[in-house]
């Protein structure tokens, strides 16, 4: 940080234009160097709270004041601060955190998402909110991140159902658990298939306790969720919850990605088909309505995915890597496709 005396030539210099550049420049020292508030400075300088404030606006316009932030040696690299903006001001985030590791869909490369996504949970949680969570890799890697009960909620609530015909881990068990464990919160089941026929679907809808874990994650005040896109090489296809002929028809709707088994084309708009009325997961308004909604993913395979659901405003974060980033970055401007 430093504080530049201009220069004014001698025919140009009056005595009010030395009194506002000093005052600027004392109200700029007390306020980048000192630390001191408006209010501080205006009782300092006999003025009133806003014209202190005017003062400092006035000091950083004039290019009296330069700001410098040093990233250290250890950290060059792994810091990501200006794309982290543009991610923010592109597509209307509350926060962008890159992390500088390839995601490749192992369990290096997830473990760095989920630790990133830990962090946010600890700063963005409140002791009285329900969190709720999809399953799938990422969000296995929070909750692997979890170390310690520093952050707290209230309950961490399952958003998509799991069952299946096969025999398939999703990992729900472990994130709903740990998560539980480490932020002391109770854990709230959504025991439920995450595909059925329609008529099995509205009957669970009304099961009393299906019905209470949806409406307890349809009002979660935080949601953490992965995407899957659409590919063969996903849970959503390995585990058997779909099949070739889904993904057909996925494809044949313009469907680029899924949260919580709910598709959507590469605008976030929602597809149609033969799976919504089939599926058992809170709906995507529910997401977009949601003001911390958490989105953890990354990869050259998920690229098109996040892209849609940035588009469609399913997130408030958002949790990348950074050649997702740059990426990201690369096919937009304010979130549309170049």
């Amino acid at each position: 940080m430093t504080i530049s005396v201009p220069e004014v030539p001698g025919p140009q210099r009056s005595s009010k234009t030395t009194d506002d550049l000093r005052l600027a420049l004392r109200a700029a020292s007390m306020y980048h160097v000192e630390g001191a508030t408006q209010a501080e400075i205006a009782a300092k300088l006999g003025v009133s709270r806003p014209t202190a404030g005017r003062l400092v606006a006035k000091a950083r316009a004039l290019g009296l004041v330069t700001i410098e932030i040093n990233v250290p040696d250890e950290l060059q690299g792994t810091v990501h601060a200006d794309i982290e903006r543009d991610l923010e001001r592109t597509f209307g985030l509350t926060e962008a955190l890159v992390v500088p590791d390839v995601i490749d869909g192992t369990d290096r490369g997830y473990g760095s998402l989920g630790r990133a996504a830990a962090a946010v949970l600890s700063r963005r949680l409140a002791s009285t909110d329900t969190l709720g969570f999809t399953w799938g890799p990422e969000t296995v890697a929070v909750a692997h991140s979890l170390k310690s009960r520093g952050a707290k909620c209230a309950q961490v609530v399952q958003l998509d159902g799991s069952m299946s015909s096969a025999d398939y881990q999703t990992g729900v068990e472990y994130t709903l658990g740990r998560c539980a464990e480490y932020l002391q919160a109770r854990p709230v089941r959504l025991n439920a298939p995450l595909y059925a026929d329609p008529a099995t679907v509205t009957a669970l809808q009304q099961d009393s306790v299906i019905s209470r874990a949806l409406q307890a994650g349809t009002e979660a005040e935080a949601m953490m969720y992965g995407l899957g896109p659409v590919s063969t090489s996903t849970t959503l296809f390995e585990g058997s919850f779909i099949d070739l002929e889904i993904i057909d028809e996925l494809r044949s709707l313009g469907a680029v990605g899924e949260i919580g088994g709910r598709f959507f084309d590469a605008d976030g708009t929602p597809t149609g088909g033969s799976l919504p009325d089939r599926t058992v997961s809170v709906g995507l308004d529910a997401i977009r309505s949601c003001d911390r909604a958490i989105l953890i993913s990354g990869g050259v395979k998920k690229h098109q995915a996040i892209l849609g659901a940035l588009r469609g405003g399913f997130a408030s974060v958002l949790v990348t890597d950074i050649e997702s980033a740059r990426w990201l970055m690369a096919h937009t401007t304010e979130g549309v496709s170049q």
